[in-house]
């Protein structure tokens, strides 16, 4: 806390979103943060116009005005100050940014040496129609407590995404064909959607005006989604888009010996029944009052791994170019996906049933292959079959994590 700053008994503004002078103190006593804050002296309006949109493009925060940057000390603001920086405020939010956001304004007033000094917050929201640029068409983001210029294609690709406008999925994949297809497949998903007679052909019957309609193929080659649910050998093209399990000997990721390794390769259906046996192998079966000639039941809730796994494939974020990771510890499961929760997604929503759709055509293949339903439940019913779940939603490395514990008879 800055020295001989007092804190007023009442708060300045009396709407519950308003911030009280102890929460601002904090804020400063702890300084800058990733998604938090930013402190000024003064705007200047370039500069301020790049933070906003740094902050609508990635999980929005707050910019302190009347504050040094560095000492952290409260310098306030005058009268005058406050009105003219609230009308260019609005003016940058409305007109030098596009598509345009909104943001909400306050005046916090704090006591330093006895002397009233007024600081005007500035909160950003996480935006809903990224990406978010500058007048000259600069894409701007979060790094750590900083911003940079976003000049990848992938990462733009991710915040449309992530806006909801693009659906990664639903994107030709270059170079394959009518030839990568397998075809029984095809035939087993349509006979799944409506009556057909079981002397199909399925090389002549199948046209490719049947799979633009399946979303399968467009003229350029075959969807994501399409190479991923139907394809002969989706690896060939996405080779990271697979599943790493293991295995380990105690319960450090760093450890060197491991009990069992192995890449999982495939269509989305055989990389979860092979996710789902890696998992009925190498965790252990108890004997609950069953017979003693019986399998046992698996340690931690086949219901659970099942839907945490079904939701890792179907949710994780295609536009990342890395593989799912099931991890098997004595102590723990960790079940790791490529992405973070989308379209402002937490944690707490998701275990109240909350779902969003970040990959269509998967959702719409799974609902008619896999034991899916795709309306939020499937966390719910995990969570009611193994409560002991722990959820992590890593945006700094952009992964959502799955740990469920082992008991403590789990040694082996």
């Amino acid at each position: 806390m800055p020295p001989n700053c007092s804190i007023p008994s009442s708060r300045q503004n009396k709407n519950k979103k308003s911030m009280n002078t102890i929460e601002l103190l904090d804020i400063i006593r702890n300084g800058k943060t990733n998604t938090v804050q930013q402190f000024k002296q003064e705007i200047d309006d370039d500069k301020i116009t790049a933070e906003m949109i740094a902050m609508a493009n990635s999980k929005g925060g707050m910019i302190i005005i009347g504050v040094q940057d560095t000492a952290g000390n409260i310098t306030g603001l005058s009268y005058e100050q406050l009105q003219s920086y609230n009308n260019r405020l609005a003016t940058i939010a409305n007109d030098k940014i596009k598509p345009q956001i909104f943001i909400f304004t306050e005046v916090v007033t704090v006591n330093v040496n006895n002397e009233d000094k007024k600081v005007l917050i500035i909160t950003i929201q996480e935006g809903i129609n990224k990406p978010y640029k500058d007048k000259n068409g600069t894409i701007w983001i979060k790094q750590g407590s900083d911003k940079r210029k976003l000049t990848d294609n992938a990462e733009i690709m991710r915040l449309f995404q992530q806006s909801g406008m693009l659906f990664i999925d639903e994107m030709i994949v270059p170079n394959t064909s009518q030839d990568d297809i397998d075809f029984q497949k095809v035939k087993k998903y349509i006979k799944r959607i409506e009556t057909l007679s079981d002397d199909l052909d399925v090389t002549d019957d199948i046209n490719k005006n049947l799979l633009n309609n399946l979303g399968i193929m467009r003229s350029a080659g075959l969807t994501l989604g399409g190479l991923l649910f139907f394809g002969n050998n989706p690896q060939q093209y996405r080779p990271e888009f697979c599943i790493k399990a293991i295995s380990f000997f105690g319960n450090s990721i760093g450890g060197n010996s491991y009990r069992d390794n192995i890449e999982i390769t495939g269509t989305i259906t055989e990389l979860f029944e092979e996710g789902i046996r890696f998992f009925k192998t190498s965790l252990l079966h108890k004997q609950n009052g069953q017979n003693f000639n019986s399998l046992g039941i698996l340690e931690i809730s086949e219901i659970a791994l099942e839907e945490l796994l079904q939701n890792a494939i179907v949710h994780r974020d295609y536009s990342i170019n890395a593989s799912i990771r099931l991890m098997i510890f004595d102590n723990r499961v960790e079940i790791t996906s490529p992405g973070c929760l989308p379209n402002s997604l937490t944690v707490e929503a998701i275990k109240m049933g909350r779902a969003a759709v970040r990959n269509n055509l998967l959702r719409t293949y799974c609902s008619k292959m896999m034991n899916y339903r795709g309306f939020g439940s499937g966390i719910v019913r995990a969570l009611k079959e193994q409560p002991n779940i722990e959820f992590i939603n890593d945006t700094i490395s952009e992964q959502f994590i799955v740990k469920i514990p082992r008991t403590s008879d789990s040694e082996q």
